[in-house]
């Protein structure tokens, strides 16, 4: 079963079920960086159709008396976990001139760090760094194994960019 998210990005009342419509139906969209989140998209990328898992820890499962002994601070021996959601990141990647930058000369090192300089602090402290800077390199670097050549030009009227050898009309 497929279900939307309510993205209100202009302030809009987000008070009914939202009505997905393609980005090129919508007047001046917003186009954000799908890297750092900049507003100011300029460029757009192509790759393989992207899908991430996230799963949730439904059970944590210890020894009693290895609780009792280390005073609550007993090691897990399993964790139960169930699927939570699946993101469908698509093939498209809007980036901005700084990512654009990164992803020309195919740093990938360089996009995940400017990509966390650019996150909010409370997800990069201490052992979140890890988990999220091992996240970005493996969506990264598939979006790297994948990348089409080339890359899309985005300009008002064209929110999926002009690509080389493509005439604008307007």
């Amino acid at each position: 079963m497929v279900t939307y998210q309510h993205a209100n990005k202009r302030g809009d009342n987000g008070d009914h079920d939202p009505e997905p419509v393609p980005v090129t139906e919508i007047p001046d969209p917003i186009i954000e960086c799908d890297f750092c989140s900049a507003s100011d998209a300029a460029w757009i990328y192509r790759c393989a159709n992207q899908f991430s898992e996230h799963r949730r820890v439904t059970a944590r499962v210890m020894s009693v008396s290895d609780y009792r002994s280390r005073h609550a601070a007993a090691r897990v021996r399993r964790t139960d976990t169930e699927h939570a959601v699946t993101q469908a990141w698509g093939e498209r990647w809007p980036a901005c001139h700084g990512c654009a930058d990164l992803i020309e000369a195919r740093d990938l090192y360089g996009l995940i760090r400017r990509v966390v300089d650019a996150l909010p602090a409370k997800l990069t402290r201490g052992k979140h760094l890890v988990r999220v800077r091992g996240e970005l390199h493996a969506t990264y670097s598939e979006v790297f194994d994948t990348l089409a050549p080339g890359r899309g030009r985005i300009i008002p009227g064209h929110p999926l960019g002009i690509w080389p050898g493509t005439e604008t009309t307007s």
